[in-house]
């Protein structure tokens, strides 16, 4: 049992008639995601510590919330648990609603103790202390033990001397870091106890004063962690830390790399893709950092498919592309269409820019293993390039750019810098010269080689990309429009982004900003028939067929579609062969189902009908099949 304050207990009795009659240790850990889909580890990760080293007399609540979600919302949550403390984890993406959101815990809950962790406050951590009135401590690193010894010691009342990486209010500089008395700590735990001790002393990083241990968490994977994933994203870890040092990341400042045992993470990828998540995402740094384990996982997940692995789950991996292995690559060969998903951080192709940044990289070897495993054709391929890093322009980002363009990958996405708290290019602020925001995310805003005008420029044509590319909604026009212009990539995304952001753009929006794929659709089109190059019939052509293949309604918009009112079946002027919609209906019924759904056109410069079947989607494109019957 707690030594729980009888003040407390008393006032607390009072204030919750009977709700607070349960004598446990009340512990309330609070995840704000970015999307109600996403599911955060970190809050099961703290519990299943706090079980493991605390035992019996404590009841930890999670709230797994939002930042879309209101203030008030997310505090009843919390108020409603009535905890002695609570806990948030910290991430650029929530801490701005985390920093609004704290006061109104404190007025909530005035005596509950409350503690932050989590990357966005592990190297800032006695900056907020000062900044936030309202918070108690901040753990900086791996926050499995000190924020299970934490709780323990305020539910003993005791004072929390000796655990690492913990910053308090009252301790002048803020800081413990594990080389202080843990008397008060060991009472019953003994020699286990010192065991941990000498463990966390041996892996404080003294430089950034972060707790970085070699224990192995137990696993977050609960029942009531299982209950709630359904059709959400949910992660797994199989090992943490990173092999590299890149300058702009803080996963490879934390020590090297260790490994969970190998049967772990099988038994708990299997354990996940019978969740009812429909996408498992691999948090590990560089999946691929020891080639013969990855060989083994992904062959593992190819082997389980359609037995313990069910059919429409995914696997998404973050990996290293010049760590590929021939052995690797033809494992990957036979994994069904939309188990696996790459994602590959490129960063840069210029060499000077990589060897600033620390990224060690074989560029040859990277384009050739990404090529391949586009080619292969049954992995989705999700591929990264960083705006804003040193000695790249904009000609050699375009060139960056155009080189991973051709790669072919089912993404592109274009980042900017971030200056991350704890990372080197922002504590080295000599060696990388950059204006960044104050405000999270920290992204760039100039640098000595890209000018504010410049990022501008290339936040538009960001929009375009992803508009355009990475929605995969215009594959067939822009291979059109690239192989018939001869016009760069980079080229064609700038202009289309400039169009966006003009007066057409502008009007083609809606009151919150966004424009429908039909204005969209509109767009490109007016902008593609004004290159040199192109033929309007035969780039309505390809939109047609793109608009076919993504929309399973049949729907074309005004600007693609073609007049069949009173054609009957031949030619009429210079738009070719016309068919009547009942003579193409009759023709479509007799190869297809009663009742199968598709859409079709017809497709002027090839005198053919063209039609998409809506039964199955490809899962790695997100493609309808495409049929052609000639005419």
């Amino acid at each position: 049992m707690c030594k729980q304050d009888e003040t407390r207990r008393n006032e607390s009795e009072n204030k919750t008639a009977g709700l607070n009659s349960d004598p446990k240790f009340r512990v309330t850990i609070c995840a704000v995601n970015s999307r109600y889909v996403h599911t955060s580890l970190a809050p099961w990760y703290l519990s299943a510590a706090i079980s493991r080293r605390c035992g019996d007399g404590y009841e930890v609540s999670i709230i797994d919330s939002n930042i879309n979600e209101s203030f008030e919302t997310v505090l009843a949550q919390i108020t409603e648990t009535q905890p002695r403390v609570v806990g948030f984890s910290c991430y650029i993406w929530n801490i701005t609603y985390i920093r609004k959101l704290i006061p109104m815990v404190r007025r909530a809950l005035p005596d509950s103790i409350i503690v932050l962790g989590g990357p966005e406050v592990s190297y800032n951590a006695e900056e907020l202390l000062e900044e936030v009135a309202s918070v108690d401590y901040i753990i900086s690193g791996e926050g499995e033990l000190p924020f299970a010894l934490l709780v323990q010691a305020i539910c003993r009342g005791e004072e929390p001397k000796g655990i690492p990486g913990l910053h308090e209010r009252k301790s002048k500089s803020g800081l413990t870091t594990g080389t202080n008395s843990w008397e008060s700590l060991r009472s019953s735990e003994g020699k286990k106890q010192d065991d941990v001790t000498e463990t966390t002393k041996k892996h404080t990083n003294a430089i950034l004063n972060t707790h970085v241990t070699d224990e192995i968490p137990e696993s977050p994977y609960t029942e009531k962690f299982l209950d709630h994933v359904k059709g959400k994203i949910v992660y797994l870890e199989t090992s943490r830390g990173c092999p590299f040092r890149c300058a702009f990341c803080l996963s490879g400042r934390m020590g090297g790399v260790r490994y969970f045992p190998i049967e772990r993470a099988k038994r708990e990828m299997l354990l996940l893709a019978n969740s009812g998540a429909k996408v498992i995402k691999l948090v590990d740094r560089t999946f691929n950092a020891n080639k013969k384990r990855a060989a083994e996982l992904f062959g593992f997940i190819i082997d389980r498919h359609g037995k313990d692995i069910p059919d429409g789950v995914t696997f998404h991996f973050e990996i290293a592309g010049d760590l590929i292995d021939r052995e690797t690559l033809e494992i990957l060969s036979k994994a069904p269409h939309g188990l696996i998903q790459m994602e590959i951080g490129l960063q840069s192709f210029c060499p000077e820019t990589l060897e600033a940044i620390n990224r060690r990289t074989d560029i040859d070897l990277l384009k050739h293993n990404v090529s391949k495993l586009v080619e292969m054709g049954n992995i989705h391929i999700h591929v990264d390039l960083i705006c804003g890093l040193p000695y790249e322009d904009q000609s050699r980002f375009e060139e960056s750019f155009n080189t991973a363009y051709g790669l072919r990958p089912h993404m592109l996405q274009l980042g900017f810098l971030k200056l991350l708290h704890g990372s080197q290019m922002r504590e080295d602020r000599e060696k990388y010269p950059c204006e960044f925001s104050s405000d999270p995310p920290y992204e760039v805003t100039s640098t000595p080689w890209l000018s504010k005008e410049d990022i501008e420029l290339l936040h538009r044509t960001e929009e375009a990309l992803d508009r355009l590319y990475n929605s995969g909604r215009f594959r067939r026009t822009l291979d059109y429009v690239m192989d018939s212009t001869g016009l760069s990539p980079f080229g064609i995304f700038r202009e289309f982004g400039t169009i966006l952001s003009g007066r057409a753009g502008q009007e083609a929006r809606n009151k919150t900003g966004g424009i429908s794929l039909d204005n969209l659709t509109e767009l490109a089109f007016n902008y593609f028939n004004s290159l040199q190059g192109i033929e309007s019939a035969k780039l309505r052509d390809c939109m047609a067929c793109d608009r076919l293949a993504i929309n399973n309604t049949g729907w074309l918009p005004p600007i693609l579609r073609i007049d069949e009112s009173d054609l009957k079946g031949k030619r009429s002027g210079s738009d070719g062969y016309r068919i009547s919609k009942k003579a193409l209906r009759e023709k479509l019924s007799s190869i297809t189902p009663k009742g199968f759904k598709l859409g079709y056109t017809y497709l002027i410069t090839e005198n053919c009908i063209v039609y998409a079947e809506y039964d199955k989607q490809d899962p790695v494109t997100g493609e309808y099949k495409l049929s052609k019957i000639t005419l």
